[in-house]
Order: C-alpha cells, then structure tokens, then sequence
C-alpha cells in the first residue's frame, strides 16, 4: 500500500527535474542556435585568415570554437537574463523566459547553472595556446557588464559588438601564437560595424517597451530616420573592414586565387545591404527574419576565405 505513494513521488521529482532541465536549456537559448552563430563566425574567420598559404582552417580549432560559441553564448545569455529579469517581466518579448516567468530561481538554479557553463568554457580555453587563454579571459569583463550598457549606453550594441566578436582577434591568436593587428584589428571593426547593423535591427523589436522602461539602445537612439542611414554606413564599414584583413593576409585583389575570396565579400555585402534596405522598422517578424539571416549567410565569408587560402600554394 505504500509502493504506490513512492512511485508518485519518484514520477513527480522526475517531472520536475525534467522540466527544470527544460528551463535551463532555454535559459541559454539552446533552441534559437543564431546567437551561437553569430559568436562562431567571426573566430572561424578569423581562423582562416591565419591558415597557411595553400591550407584549409585547422578543423580542430574550428571544432573547439565551435563549441566554445555554443558554451559561451549560453552563459552570456544566463549573465543578460540573471541582471534583466525584472525587466523583462515587463517586454512582451522577453516575459516567457525561465527567471522572468519564476520557472527558475537565480539561487541555486541560475547561479549553478551559470558556474557550470564558465566552467565548460574555461575547460575549452585552456585547449589553446596560453596567449590564447589569458586574451580569452580578457574579454569576460565585456561579458558581464553587457547588461549594464543597456543602462547607460545610448549604443549598447557598440558594446555588444566589441563583446560578441572578440574571436575575431582570438581565432587569429589561436592559430599564430601572437596577433597581427593588420589583419585582426580591420576583421574585428568589421565584425563590429556588422554586429551593430543586424542588432540594430533586431532591437527595433523592444523599442516602445525600452522607452518605456527607460532602457537605451540604438533603435532609440537612431530612431527611424537615422536607422536605415546608419546601418547602410555600418554595411559598409563592414565589408571595407573584412576587405582590408583579407587584403593584409594576402589575399591581393587581382590575384586569381583571390576571386573567390573577394564573390563572397561581395555576396555577403550585398545580403547586408538588402537586410537595411527591406528591413520594416515596426514589424517584428520582418526584423527577426532578417536578424535570423545573418547567421546562415555568414558562412559564404568563411568559404570564400578558406578556398582563396588554399588557392594561394606556393604564394
């Protein structure tokens, strides 16, 4: 008579787990893989600009930042809703997420949650070179105040910009031991201006519940006259940006095995330039596809460096 009992509550605590389990996995966006995206293709860029002339990117280390982006971009997104939950109890967008909703707690849940995946992502740092490692470590404080820019910062996706895209100069690193700042510095710009362009974008979203709860960002900032102006510039920024670090790997336009190269510079241009061109700035599902875009057309970039790279045998 007392099995019954038991098992209920054996049945009960496995549910429970199982949907805390659930709430962690979407407390690191587990389910919209963009973010990782977009963290992974600036390393993976900038991996391939450093490959030898007439080598493919080190897969390894491809590999490790793959996972890295994975890892990383979870804790960043537990940092953002660990200082943003009473916030986003008020965005229409944001309120379903775990701490907002109450379906997590920030101690223990988040917390140990938290210290898991920093644990993880140390783990993966430590697989590359030391130069590597302590210019890793050097971008966690960009990590942890990002929340804060929201605050503070008329431009908050500046800030996530110089956060999100640190791979470019650490890719770089990881493959050369030290760092060429004509390669890496022109890469991470670039990566920057992009960042500001679709994050821009994508922040048009919240714009009326940001004013509302006197938080900044660059959709207010710019507003709709200036958005669309500003982005196209950003656009361009971008595509000079990785021009110039393509260029400073010698990847030397007028070079036969700099066509492929410079198509997907121009591919990729183009997808920047047509995102601000039709973007809706008061539709929501406009934006977020075209937020969306950008984490799967980034890899044309990536295939035009490697294959230009490879071409360059002998060079």
């Amino acid at each position: 008579r007392i099995v019954f009992p038991i098992k209920r509550l054996q049945h009960d605590r496995f549910i429970s787990n199982k949907n805390k389990l659930v709430s962690l996995m979407a407390l690191a966006r587990v389910d919209r893989p963009e973010g990782s995206l977009l963290l992974y293709w600036p390393g993976a860029w900038s991996i391939a600009l450093a490959a030898a002339p007439g080598s493919f990117p080190d897969i390894k280390l491809l590999t490790l930042f793959g996972i890295g982006a994975i890892v990383m971009r979870g804790a960043g997104c537990t940092i953002n809703d660990m200082w943003d939950r009473d916030f986003d109890k008020s965005v229409e967008r944001t309120k379903s997420r775990p701490l907002a909703s109450g379906d997590l707690a920030l101690w223990p849940d988040a917390t140990i949650f938290l210290a898991a995946q920093l644990s993880a992502g140390l783990y993966i740092l430590t697989q590359l070179n030391f130069q590597s490692i302590v210019l890793g470590a050097a971008s966690l404080p960009l990590v942890i105040t990002y929340p804060l820019a929201k605050r503070y910062n008329p431009l908050p996706q500046l800030h996530l910009g110089f956060t999100f895209n640190w791979g470019a100069i650490l890719g770089y690193c990881a493959v050369a031991g030290d760092i060429d700042f004509a390669i890496t510095l022109p890469l991470y710009g670039g990566c920057v201006a992009w960042t500001l362009l679709y994050d821009t974008l994508y922040a048009h979203q919240d714009k009326h519940d940001d004013a509302k709860l006197s938080l900044c960002s660059s959709a207010l900032t710019l507003g709709n006259e200036w958005t669309k102006p500003v982005l196209h510039a950003s656009a361009l920024c971008a595509t000079l940006g990785f021009g110039l670090a393509g260029h400073n790997a010698g990847i030397i336009l007028g070079d036969s095995s700099a066509i492929p190269f410079y198509m997907s510079l121009t591919l990729f241009s183009a997808h920047l330039n047509w995102q601000v061109l039709t973007a809706k700035l008061d539709d929501s599902p406009n934006l977020a596809n075209r937020f969306r875009s950008n984490a799967y057309v980034a890899p044309i970039l990536l295939i035009g460096i490697a294959t230009s790279k490879f071409l360059m045998i002998g060079s």
